[in-house]
């Protein structure tokens, strides 16, 4: 028997089985077919972008690791996205950040800034039928090299961080409209301070008054929306960070802006799939910064976890995938950096997979009918119930390797492409 036909045989004794617990898996894979997720370009070259200031990476990142092969220009970064993309199943987006413009070799200053900077971006996803997301790139600079930006002290400063975020704006409503779908430009800075600070309460009101002016222009929301994302710590920034996620929460629900939860940018004990029906009761949209920490913000590849799972379960059984825009946010340059993006987007995609195959419905009526001891059975049997069979049906009817096959394209592309440059 040919592997295709194991895998449909397979499928076929998965539905009957998810049949008899009130699951339709054909609907399932339409389901999931509907949702994108958006890759993030600094995986692909360590987060360095295309710009030539002469700068460190800076704002407490760090991209460890040496792996050969990475991108060194938006052409070879395309290149290398085409080919994660062609491994993972579904249509999906890419996230760009403002230092990867096509800048032609010349210096460009972050405020200065415009959409044709961005043209062979538009062109490229034009041409295989994705939408872009955009953010302000407020590290790597000689005014970011204080760990201030938006809530600097120096007006001349903040002055020059404004003019870049409102610039980022503009161009993610011009890709917005040039792609017929709307851009996510998601506001994350730096700031902060090593030590306990004297003054906790004066770059919060700067940081206020700049997102005030930032977000001041009013931009078709069907070309961009604005969405802000707040921290615990960074390196350099363990005692204090001025966009904390309570900082920004109160400012998104004041101005109605989505939020941005990243995995990584909580206490490891904290559970970040519990905050996204507490958020939705108070914003329109949020958006998700899929990433792994491993004891801190480390950004690690997403792996199908129980904090994945979490995550996943909540979106689906709180019905919210509708107001919810799904990013990847991790940089490891210890491995594959296409290796890094397949296994990031296919966890992400089996964890939702996974959770629209829960008896939802049934677990949700138990509950309502104070029945927790059969709802607890419920959730623990389906646990092992086959999702495999389900998963590797969507790969092979999206025309993607199944199973672990697409590493050999991966290693195929490394010799070929990768290791000559």
């Amino acid at each position: 028997m040919s592997a295709p036909n194991n895998v449909e045989k397979s499928f076929s004794l998965a539905k009957e089985r998810y049949a008899a617990i009130g699951v339709d898996a054909d609907r399932v894979l339409k389901d999931l077919e509907k949702v994108p997720v958006s890759l993030h370009c600094w995986q692909g070259d360590d987060v360095g972008g295309f710009e030539d200031f002469g700068g460190t990476l800076g704002g407490g990142l760090v991209a460890t690791g040496n792996y050969p092969g990475k991108a060194r220009s938006p052409q070879e970064l395309r290149a290398d996205a085409e080919q994660a993309l062609s491994l993972i199943p579904g249509k999906h987006r890419f996230n760009l950040h403002a230092f990867y413009g096509d800048f032609g070799g010349k210096k460009v200053d972050r405020n200065q800034i415009r959409p044709e900077h961005f043209q062979s971006w538009i062109d490229w996803a034009r041409s295989i039928g994705i939408g872009l997301d955009f953010n302000p790139t407020c590290f790597s600079h000689p005014k970011a090299a204080s760990g201030f930006t938006l809530s600097h002290p120096d007006k001349a400063i903040r002055k020059f961080w404004i003019e870049h975020c409102q610039r980022s704006r503009e161009i993610g409503a011009a890709i917005g409209k040039a792609l017929g779908s709307p851009t996510i430009t998601n506001v994350w800075i730096p700031d902060g301070m090593k030590d306990t600070p004297a003054d906790r309460r004066g770059p919060r009101e700067r940081l206020a008054a700049a997102l005030d002016e930032v977000f001041r222009k009013p931009l078709d929301p069907k070309h961009n929306l604005d969405a802000i994302e707040g921290k615990l710590f960074g390196i350099g920034a363990e005692s204090y960070t001025v966009g904390m996620h309570e900082f920004y929460l109160g400012y998104a629900v004041k101005h109605q802006k989505l939020v941005c939860l990243d995995a990584g940018h909580f206490h490891p004990t904290e559970n970040m799939a519990d905050k996204i029906s507490s958020v939705l009761c108070f914003v329109p949209e949020i958006l998700l910064h899929v990433s792994r920490g491993v004891r801190w913000d480390s950004d690690h590849v997403v792996i199908l976890d129980d904090p994945l799972l979490g995550i996943a379960q909540e979106l689906v059984r709180g019905d919210y995938l509708g107001r919810t825009h799904i990013g990847l946010d991790f940089f490891d340059a210890s491995i594959n950096r296409i290796a890094a993006w397949t296994i990031g987007a296919r966890n992400m995609l089996r964890a939702l997979c996974i959770a629209m195959l829960d008896p939802v419905d049934k677990l949700k009526k138990l509950e309502l009918a104070g029945d927790y001891t059969s709802r607890l059975a419920l959730m623990e049997e389906a646990k092992t119930l086959p999702f495999g069979a389900v998963w590797d049906y969507y790969c092979e009817s999206k025309d993607v390797p199944v199973g672990e096959a697409w590493l050999a394209e991966v290693k195929q592309y490394e010799k070929k492409v990768l290791s000559k440059r």
